[in-house]
């Protein structure tokens, strides 16, 4: 999980290691981490060769801002709910876990370390939800449904930060900037998982900050 920073110059670092107990979280991890941190990185870069207009530049910022804030919002208002389901029932023993992960991460920006605190915090939340699952309180539909939901809602969250990626790298194009973003940001060229890849053609049409690439 520790890979290469992509760039050319020396850039100020932070190094962390953390554990994700459940396959949500450490799907979330292997399957788009390391793609989005990279879309974070390449953005903090492009925006400020295809444009020199602050306002237009704090939109981009404020969008992918409000993104981040949702998220964190509605992670801790469903952890609150299942943490009082299992105070209700007397249940103050969490469930543990069979194979945890530990990941070494580099994070480069500051977006990068935020969405890392809500993995922790979907890692936190389906150890609420399987506690609930193996005490009875959810059956094994809802549990499927409701952890598939979560896993799915910060990979979309992702795409909506590549597929931004992406529309500033044609606005480069157009512009004839190309050039001197891929000198700055290179494309990663890592293949893109499979179910980021079938998340980030869901919010193509989306309207964002920057115009469609389609």
């Amino acid at each position: 999980m520790n890979k290469p920073i992509h760039s050319p110059y020396s850039r100020a670092i932070i190094e962390r290691t953390v554990q994700f107990n459940s396959l949500q979280a450490q799907r979330v991890m292997n399957r788009n981490f390391e793609r989005l941190k990279q879309s974070l990185f390449s953005l903090s870069v492009i925006l400020r060769i295809i444009t020199d207009n602050e306002e237009e530049i704090e939109k981009i910022d404020t969008y992918i801002g409000d993104q981040f804030t949702v998220a964190e919002t509605e992670l801790a208002a469903a952890k609150a709910q299942l943490k009082k389901i299992l105070e209700d029932n007397g249940i103050d023993n969490l469930a543990g876990y069979s194979k945890p992960e530990t990941y070494n991460v580099t994070l480069d920006t500051p977006r990068a370390n935020t969405f890392l605190r809500l993995v922790t915090q979907l890692d936190e939340l389906m150890v609420y939800m399987d506690t609930a699952w193996l005490a009875g309180e959810m059956d094994d539909k809802q549990k499927k449904n409701a952890t598939f939901q979560w896993q799915q809602r910060l990979i979309k969250l992702s795409a909506r930060i590549i597929e931004l990626e992406k529309r500033s790298r044609v606005a480069a194009e157009k512009k004839g900037k190309s050039e001197e973003v891929e000198a700055n940001a290179p494309i990663d060229t890592v293949e893109t998982d499979a179910e980021v890849v079938a998340a980030s053609r869901e919010v193509e049409s989306e309207e964002m900050p920057l115009e469609a690439t389609a």
